[in-house]
């Protein structure tokens, strides 16, 4: 008799096990309901949509009368809105220091306040629709152990890919110095050891030096050989701050990847980025009139925003002509993805500047959905809201379509089928 009771025990945790395995299973199904859902590969969209989520990726999507919900899922009211894949800035610093009162408060951060500080600034750009993003220049490891920490759920934010620190020549623009061919393969290969996606290096001046020129070309033809050579043995990309033409030929002579800037890239060179399909992230935001809100607020001494309002003149003819001809652009901001400029944030006000420079709206929330999961490698996995994909999505109260400011309005959230943000909606059993 008590092996029977122990029998019917055993079955009874079986049997229960399964409902609940069974109800957890159902709960991972979700369906936003109601939206019209925009198809960036056409810049047609689809009203009345339904888009279902199975755990992290997105499971179908179609009208609500050929795309049934299933019985128990998750649904998620979106009526009114317009449902588009999360937003991707592929040039941040989360640990960003800058001339002024504000980088000076933190010239004795510890690497561990650093991280925390970084931790924070995360959470806050997922919230504001970034779901995925590239860091272009962090210290000693942070961006390594922040992004272990988000991967493992101890953190909230967006997907990262890193390029760990900038490398450069002694008394470059970035923190990681190395001199002479061997120096510079020694500095890659520690940051692919430590587990870089991409590497940076500086082959020009930035705005934020107090030396040198943004137009020079420090680096020798045998340090960035090496340097572009040796990443690409070990199957990473490289990009490169410049705002130089004379660095850009140069790099593009070794088979560059991307340029981060491009404050005074003239026609010549961008037309041999046009045929070698090099990729542009402008951070066009920084050197125009907008951004000053955050250069008052971090105390920017005069020197600097002269030389921003300087570089600006030739950055936004750059970035006209580049879109003329077509080159390959991907968004990213230099600023925090969540940073208020021109009374939006900044990831939001580079996209605007772009229709400004000449994108149709559709171009514009390509080169901010659409384009960085290519420049990644991502695009099997990002960029769209399809069947497969990753379910990073945001919804907004007007149609983008027709006007790049209706992402001004994002209330909605998600991130891998989990719901970060709903300012709208209440989810319905």
């Amino acid at each position: 008799m008590k092996l029977v009771h122990r029998i019917l025990a055993r079955i009874s945790i079986v049997v229960l096990l399964g409902a609940v395995s069974n109800s957890w299973a159902a709960g991972q199904i979700k369906a936003i309901v109601g939206a019209t859902a925009v198809d960036l590969a056409n810049g047609h969209s689809i009203p009345n949509s339904v888009l279902l989520i199975d755990g992290d990726r997105i499971m179908a999507i179609g009208p609500a009368g050929a795309v049934s919900v299933p019985q128990g899922a998750d649904i998620i009211h979106a009526d009114g809105k317009w449902l588009l894949p999360g937003l991707m800035n592929m040039h941040v610093h989360l640990g960003l220091k800058l001339p002024g009162a504000a980088g000076d408060s933190l010239s004795n951060e510890t690497d561990v306040e650093e991280v925390l500080r970084m931790a924070g600034n995360a959470r806050l750009s997922l919230l504001s629709g970034v779901t995925t993003l590239r860091l272009v220049g962090e210290d000693h490891g942070t961006d390594f152990a922040l992004r272990r920490a988000i991967e493992s759920g101890e953190v909230m934010g967006p997907r990262i890919k890193t390029a760990g620190e900038v490398i450069v020549p002694t008394g470059g623009h970035g923190s990681l110095e190395a001199d002479g061919p061997y120096g510079f393969a020694h500095v890659v290969r520690e940051q692919i050891k430590q587990g870089a996606d991409w590497i940076k290096i500086a082959v020009s001046g930035g705005i934020s030096d107090s030396h040198g020129s943004i137009s020079a070309a420090p680096m020798t033809d045998e340090e960035m050989s090496t340097l572009i050579e040796v990443a690409h043995r070990n199957g990473i990309k490289v990009t490169a701050h410049n705002g130089s033409s004379e660095a850009a030929h140069q790099a593009l002579k070794f088979g560059i990847d991307c340029f981060e800037h491009g404050y005074h890239l003239d026609m010549a060179v961008l037309k041999e980025m046009k045929v070698k399909g090099v990729w542009l992230v402008p951070t066009i935001v920084v050197t125009q009139p907008g951004a000053l809100e955050f250069y008052r607020k971090i105390g920017s001494p005069p020197w600097y925003l002269e030389r921003v309002k300087s570089t600006g003149i030739d950055h936004w003819a750059m970035l006209q002509n580049a879109i003329r001809l077509g080159i390959n652009i991907a968004l990213g901001t230099d600023q925090f993805p969540f940073e208020p400029n021109d009374g939006t944030t900044a990831t939001i006000a580079e996209a605007e500047l772009y229709v400004a420079a000449g994108m149709t709206p559709l171009q514009a929330l390509r080169a901010a959905m659409v384009n960085p999961a290519q420049l990644i490698g991502m695009e099997k996995d990002l960029g769209g809201l399809e069947s497969g994909k990753y379910a990073d999505v945001i919804a907004v109260s007007a149609d983008p379509l027709q006007n790049i400011r209706a992402l001004r309005t994002i209330g909605f959230v998600m991130k891998g089928g989990t719901v970060v943000r709903n300012d709208w909606t209440a989810k319905a059993d």
